[in-house]
């Protein structure tokens, strides 16, 4: 299969196959007028179109990108994808004035999904999660991570992340499984959270394993969640049991988890929104990811993470939804990137390659996702405005018109492609 994108005004892409950090993370290779070859799933040619028509003189598909600008698929890091209910009261209550943490001790937060999801059957779960998978894919989002967590018991997460897998294999988004099991106490053990942890420990970890329904792990590491010791014993199965490691960390509180994600050698501390210097630190001198959810902060209206900051120190910068029913319900990159210049000080290449290219490295896939370079995947979007500029200029404003993933053209003049 061959697919020939013409017609475009520019194509933007940071390059690589490793997280950008200081002053390359702002570093884009911008090309005018570029056309791309892809064969197969992957780019074969990235040049003029006459150049590209050499090599492949008749392609089975053309898609003219009329003037659009030709970006890499966005890679979100950092989603819970599946769940049951809603959880808009909860938003008019915090309007109100009460905070996430006075909703969960009231029974809400977390274990209100967890009610609902427990009650939920499989065929509900995957409709709902495939539902947005396509929201995902028409703002541009061609991979994700999808975590586990709102089961916290052995057959729901079991259930939750069978149904990741069941959406993957069904839709053109690639999702990466992790399993969250301690993403809280359940109500049924919240006087008792040890007794948990050693289930977690000794059996949800190991079942799910077993079944090789996740590639990595995570934990809500966070004062009145899992503590720090709490969470290294519940992350002391992730090597033998094969797995990489995210961690929920320092979201609420300076807890000292962006530390503990480096000593431990994660992939990736998500939130940060109270790093301390020492966490900057520790992550601008390692592989870990930090990934930022500009989304969360804006919606909890609370403090967004420091940004500019962790730029400057030297760490790797990802951009994460963070796709929720309680603390960030969206799907749209593009809204992110707009938050983390808006709010973040993050300038718009920053945000461009920290929604791709470092965000394919924080799930370990740089080597195949966030650019668009021969010999990567043919995940591309087109944007409905002449330079990647109008991501953030114009706000809030889906401007994906086509998307291709694969090499395959799924979102053409923003419809599906069955």
């Amino acid at each position: 299969m061959s697919l020939l994108i013409r017609g475009a005004s520019q194509l933007a892409t940071p390059v690589g196959t490793a997280a950008r950090r200081c002053a390359d993370l702002g570093t884009l290779t911008v090309l005018p007028h570029a056309s791309v070859l892809c064969e197969g799933e992957a780019i074969a040619f990235i040049g003029t179109e006459a150049e590209a028509l050499r090599r492949c003189p008749e392609p089975e598909t053309v898609l003219d990108a009329d003037g659009g600008c030709l970006l890499p698929g966005f890679v979100d890091p950092h989603t819970h994808p599946v769940w049951a209910g809603s959880r808009e009261e909860e938003f008019n209550r915090r309007l109100r004035g009460e905070s996430y943490m006075e909703i969960a001790r009231a029974g809400g937060g977390i274990n209100s999904t967890v009610r609902a999801t427990r009650a939920a059957t499989p065929e509900s779960l995957l409709t709902a999660a495939l539902g947005r998978l396509d929201t995902f894919l028409a703002h541009g989002t061609t991979t994700i991570e999808g975590k586990s967590g709102y089961g916290l018991d052995l057959e729901t997460e079991v259930r939750m992340l069978e149904t990741i897998r069941a959406a993957d294999a069904a839709h053109p988004v690639d999702l990466v499984p992790t399993c969250l099991a301690a993403h809280e106490v359940p109500p049924e053990d919240r006087e008792h959270p040890e007794r948990y942890i050693a289930r977690v420990i000794g059996e949800i970890h190991p079942e799910i394993a077993r079944r090789g329904l996740a590639e990595a792990v995570d934990v809500f590491c966070e004062t009145g969640v899992f503590d720090l010791e709490q969470t290294r014993r519940l992350l002391a199965d992730a090597p033998r049991l094969g797995w990489r490691i995210h961690l929920h960390a320092d979201e609420l509180t300076p807890l000292g988890g962006a530390e503990l994600a480096v000593e431990l050698g994660a992939l990736s501390a998500d939130h940060l929104v109270y790093v301390t210097d020492a966490g900057i630190a520790a992550l601008a001198g390692s592989d870990t990811v930090a990934v930022l959810l500009p989304g969360t902060s804006f919606f909890l209206r609370s403090t967004f993470a420091p940004a500019r900051r962790m730029v400057e120190a030297g760490c790797a910068v990802a951009l994460a939804t963070d796709c929720n029913p309680g603390s960030s319900p969206t799907q749209s990159m593009p809204m992110i990137l707009a938050l983390a210049c808006l709010e973040m000080g993050l300038t718009v290449e920053e945000a461009l390659t920290a929604a791709t290219l470092n965000a394919a490295a924080a799930l370990d896939r740089a080597n195949r996702f966030g650019s668009l370079e021969p010999g990567k995947a043919a995940d591309i979007v087109v944007l409905d405005a002449p330079s990647y500029h109008h991501l953030v200029y114009r706000y809030g404003v889906n401007q994906v018109r086509h998307v291709v993933k694969n090499g395959r053209v799924v979102i053409a003049d923003r419809k599906p492609v069955h």
